[in-house]
């Protein structure tokens, strides 16, 4: 084996953001730790939102958000993309431009420099992407290769995106297609697709600025990236966050075809179930296939955008959204809260 040949994923327990701590489990965690009250902490963690918003002055808040996770591709300098690539990610759901950047890394003694190498530059080449800088970090030791970003950007303080702000009436725009989590499990077992994977990690290289620099425009109420909670996982927390109900038409839902047929097989990854015990006391899943469902719950890494759209904007916005994001979709509506369940699979 050459130096940089690495099989790094099999150096790894869990994948990508399938490694996240489940959101109940999250909540329990955070429950009883004391917040701090500052008038210019637009949101904080207590908020269960993508990112923390400072108000600076009357015309600049900061955005700032840390991600990183084991490997979810064998390739070093795939792997460092697509760590970047997630990191970056929660800065533009909240509307925000991502300007500074500093690495995190955990790497194995043993593990080659030159793998070393091209992680890190996997991840610069996303940053300068982004626009944004890498400025410095933070590396240790340990036995499972981890990666990814501290990540700070600014925003106009009246301009802030955050997953708690969705009116009944609102039209549901997202920007990616469903199944990352069940393609990359079945890629460990050698029983994802070559052509599968290609479009997996294509996906999950695709930055999320084309949609944030679309949906600004617009008046847009809420917005969450769909990453290691699954669709039903955030949509959840927006329907809370906002007390409001939410519909999810499942036919419009665009899921990678190889996904379903491996989600009917039952090949599925652990955060999936973490997530239906989050959420699936939250949702009516009406006829809904089971192995939709679990799709529904499966963890992204590096997923798309979930807008909550002004009603007199969505036709703008979704046709503006198609030739710029890999799948426009409008995929269901926020409705008043009647009490009971919140997610309502259509």
């Amino acid at each position: 084996m050459a130096e940089n040949e690495v099989k790094l994923t099999k150096l790894a327990k869990c994948a990508g953001c399938g490694a996240k701590v489940g959101a109940g489990v999250l909540a329990q965690l955070l429950e009883g730790i004391r917040v701090h009250r500052d008038d210019n902490l637009l949101v904080g963690f207590d908020k269960s939102d993508d990112a923390s918003v400072y108000k600076v002055s009357d015309e600049l808040a900061l955005v700032q958000t840390v991600d990183f996770f084991p490997p979810i591709a064998d390739d070093p300098y795939l792997f460092g993309q697509i760590a970047a690539t997630n990191a970056l990610s929660d800065v533009y759901a909240m509307g925000g431009e991502p300007k500074l950047c500093l690495n995190i890394m955990a790497i194995p003694a043993s593990m080659p420099r030159e793998a070393v190498h091209q992680l890190l530059r996997g991840g610069y080449d996303k940053v300068y992407e982004a626009g944004a800088l890498i400025t410095g970090g933070h590396s240790i030791l340990d036995d499972e290769p981890k990666y990814g970003l501290a990540v700070t950007g600014f925003v106009h303080p009246d301009r802030v995106l955050t997953n708690s702000g969705a009116r009944p009436g609102d039209v549901l725009l997202f920007t990616k297609p469903l199944g990352i989590g069940v393609l990359t499990t079945a890629a460990k077992a050698e029983m994802a697709s070559a052509e599968s994977m290609a479009l997996a990690n294509q996906l999950m290289t695709t930055l999320n600025k084309s949609a944030r620099d679309a949906m600004v425009k617009y008046r847009v109420h809420a917005c969450t990236d769909v990453t290691g909670f699954g669709m039903l996982g955030h949509t959840f927390e927006m329907a809370q966050g906002s007390d409001v109900e939410i519909e999810l038409r499942v036919a419009d839902i665009d899921f990678i075809p190889e996904a379903v047929e491996l989600a009917r097989m039952g090949i599925l990854p652990e955060g999936m179930y973490r997530n239906r015990t989050f959420a699936e006391s939250g949702v009516d899943a009406g006829e809904t296939e089971l192995c939709r469902q679990d799709l529904l719950y499966d963890p992204q890494t590096a997923g798309g955008l979930l807008m909550a759209v002004d009603p007199a904007d969505a036709d703008a916005l979704y046709e503006e959204l198609k030739g710029v994001v890999p799948s426009a979709q409008r995929i269901g509506v926020v409705r008043e809260y009647r009490g009971g369940r919140r997610i309502f699979l259509r």
